[in-house]
């Protein structure tokens, strides 16, 4: 085994999203390799973070929004997260590794003020934020980052053409001993509180109501399935969030409204918001068919672990999805068509097309092992480790100065 490393990695928040379970899970296959690893987000709530882990976890002071807007709350928790640095130290931290622009940028303020900081960041996928601060502190965060990890090579690629850099990619995996075919011991009483009825087709989505996740147009996909299978229900969870999806979400309730139909705890649509993560298998193994037509994302984790769970899969045949996803794994759609949503939707439903999906979704799911993952972000260190460190002015001073030094 290679010398242990001091790994601090930063997540931009508590909330239950894929860049967070990424980092949990890695830093647990990291830590199973001997390496100490602790996990930073901050949590102005105190909520904590979404499971216990096998690994350090620390919450980061931070303070509820003292102004609105994306720019301002970046700028807060830039400056919070600097400030848990500078009053910690960085020397303790053989390598400090970022999964968002927030972290990232945080640490390359205490690298141009003279800390020791090696900095690694992990780029599930980038956005388009409409702010040009923010859009500088996000392409900042990928030009300085001394070394950069992706988890597909679709945003591989989009890294070496954008900003002429090259990444790592690590890619995903699942925890088998979390998802997997067989039910907790609460499982009735999860089904239960969810009021899932087994005589009533299932469609579960993940993720709230947002646009990068084509909710709206799932639910168009579903209203269009309820003609066929007038009993069928859309049960939407998650939907944690840093940013503002209001847009999305009003869309989305004026369909409802048209189609004569509102939110309710059992009724044909239900949004739930975060659930607890020890309800989030339970309610794969549910469904008759988990829903992700995401127009963009970096990997789409929650598709192995409803792969894991038994759970015939719909999802975009876009990529990253067509890296590792096929034909013989789920049904795949034009996310942009609710026609062709409601078509997968209604084919995965199939007893026939279930039958067949489950066992090649799940051996696919088996295959894919947060060890390999951890063993090539191991790999990453190393090399960040042995280079030079990228110049503290790598990149043009005004993308950073708007960070604010509380100390």
């Amino acid at each position: 085994m290679s010398t242990p490393l001091r790994i601090g990695m930063l997540c931009h928040s508590t909330n239950p999203r894929g860049g967070v379970a990424h980092a949990l899970a890695l830093s647990e296959a990291l830590t199973d390799l001997g390496h100490q690893v602790t996990v930073h987000a901050p949590d102005p709530d105190g909520r904590g973070f979404p499971r216990h882990a096998r690994c350090g976890l620390v919450s980061v002071a931070a303070q509820p929004l003292r102004a609105p807007g994306l720019a301002a709350m970046v700028e807060q928790r830039m400056g919070e997260y600097a400030d848990h640095f500078r009053a910690n130290g960085t020397a303790q931290w053989d390598v400090l590794h970022a999964h968002d622009g927030i972290g990232t940028n945080a640490l390359l303020q205490l690298r141009r003020e003279g800390l020791p900081v090696r900095v690694v960041r992990t780029v599930h996928h980038l956005d388009e934020f409409g702010d040009p601060r923010v859009d500088a502190w996000q392409n900042a965060s990928v030009v300085a980052a001394d070394g950069l990890a992706c988890v597909s090579a679709h945003w591989q690629q989009i890294l070496q053409q954008r900003f002429d850099r090259q990444s790592t990619m690590v890619g995903n995996g699942v925890d088998l001993q979390r998802y997997g075919p067989t039910p907790a011991a609460n499982e009735q009483e999860i089904r239960q509180l969810y009021q899932v009825d087994e005589q009533r087709p299932l469609v579960l989505s993940i993720g709230g109501v947002e646009a990068r996740k084509n909710t709206v147009r799932l639910l168009e996909a579903f209203l269009r399935l309820r003609k066929r299978h007038p009993q069928a229900r859309l049960l939407i969870v998650g939907g944690a969030s840093l940013l503002d999806h209001s847009p999305a979400q009003a869309a989305f309730a004026q369909m409802l409204a048209l189609a004569g139909l509102s939110l309710s705890s059992g009724g044909p649509v239900t949004l739930t918001g975060a659930v607890p993560d020890a309800h989030i298998a339970p309610l794969l193994r549910a469904a008759d068919v988990f829903a992700f037509p995401s127009l963009r994302e970096g990997f789409g984790l929650v598709t192995l672990e409803a792969l894991a769970c038994g759970t015939p899969l719909v999802t975009s045949n876009i990529a990253p999805f067509t890296e590792y996803l096929n034909h013989s794994h789920c049904r795949m759609a034009q996310p942009d068509s609710a026609i062709s949503i409601s078509k997968a939707l209604e084919a995965a439903l199939d007893p026939w097309v279930s039958a067949t999906l489950r066992p090649s979704g799940f051996a696919l799911a088996r295959q894919m092992r947060w060890s390999a993952c951890a063993l090539r972000q191991e790999a990453l260190y190393h090399e960040v480790l042995q280079q030079q460190p990228v110049s503290p002015d790598h990149t043009d001073p005004p993308l950073l100065e708007a960070l604010p030094d509380h100390a």
